[in-house]
């Protein structure tokens, strides 16, 4: 399982590749797990944000956890599998929760509650319940998408949990992971992919980054050269991935553009997303042509 300890590193949120028709397409999964596992990536997150987790079943879900699993020991690899659990249920993140722990996940991931707009107080109790489920906790932080901000003390005590192991922060600034880090905080990943090297200057620990899907022996290499202290060569090599980050989220929401390029690679099968999610545009496909 992870710890706190080892929560470094390049965490990849994997795509959920569909058929033309909606439903899961495992072959293709299990193609595309081939062409990445080949990278010595930290960590695997399935059923993220980039898995489109809002529209797939548990039973999808535990589909492809079984399907990573065959690939890592037909590749004679280990990576860590982290499970994305979180819901604005929290009876609901818990069952999640303890079925992730049930597959054999090493952590899970846990968003701020949506919707609901909890108070501060609340949140924590949410994830004070989850925790009791005994698998490590990945906390996510996303306003953007969950419509609640939480404020660094309120993060500070979720993180104070024992069961918490860490934070994705996607708040859209590096402001958090600096505050976090004069506090001496538990690890903090990255999720802005266009503030990784940013927030790698702030103190984060690594990133959970869906565009590392791609040119991922260099996110790597942007890693490890700046922890070896190579500040600016890693940020040389960072500057040469920011117009392709730019096109996975900047027009349309993501993954769309992700699958669009995974199919041209031949990496998954079709683009297939579930509605409410489009398929991208035809001006952006033209504009992607150009960088690929």
């Amino acid at each position: 399982m992870l710890s706190e300890q080892n929560l470094k590193g390049i965490y990849v949120p994997v795509v959920t590749p569909f058929q033309t028709n909606h439903t899961l397409d495992l072959a293709s999964f299990e193609s595309y797990l081939k062409h990445l596992l080949v990278h010595d990536i930290n960590g695997l997150v399935i059923n993220g944000t980039t898995g489109e987790c809002p529209t797939t079943s548990w039973e999808e879900v535990t589909s492809q956890v079984e399907i990573a699993k065959i690939v890592m020991k037909q590749l004679n690899k280990t990576v860590p599998i982290v499970i994305g659990t979180g819901t604005n249920d929290t009876l609901s993140s818990l069952k999640r929760t303890e079925r992730a722990g049930e597959l054999g996940a090493d952590a899970v991931l846990v968003v701020t509650p949506y919707y609901n707009k909890p108070t501060g107080k609340g949140v924590v109790a949410h994830f004070s319940k989850i925790a009791e489920a005994g698998v490590p906790v990945i906390a996510y932080e996303i306003p953007g998408r969950t419509g609640i901000r939480l404020s660094v003390d309120t993060i500070r005590e979720i993180l104070d949990i024992p069961q918490v192991i860490g934070l994705k922060d996607s708040s859209g600034g590096v402001e958090l992971v600096s505050e976090l880090s004069r506090y001496g905080s538990k690890p903090v990943l990255c999720g802005e992919d266009l503030l990784f090297h940013a927030s790698l200057s702030q103190g984060a620990s690594g990133g959970m980054l869906a565009s590392a899907n791609l040119n991922t022996a260099t996110f790597i290499d942007v890693y490890n050269r700046y922890m070896s202290g190579e500040i600016s060569e890693s940020k040389k090599q960072f500057d040469e991935l920011v117009p392709m980050i730019r096109l996975l989220f900047e027009q349309e929401p993501n993954p769309a553009p992700l699958k669009w390029i995974l199919s041209e690679l031949g990496w998954i099968e079709s683009d297939s997303v579930r509605l409410p999610l489009l398929p991208i545009s035809d001006p952006l496909k033209a504009e992607i042509k150009k960088h690929i």
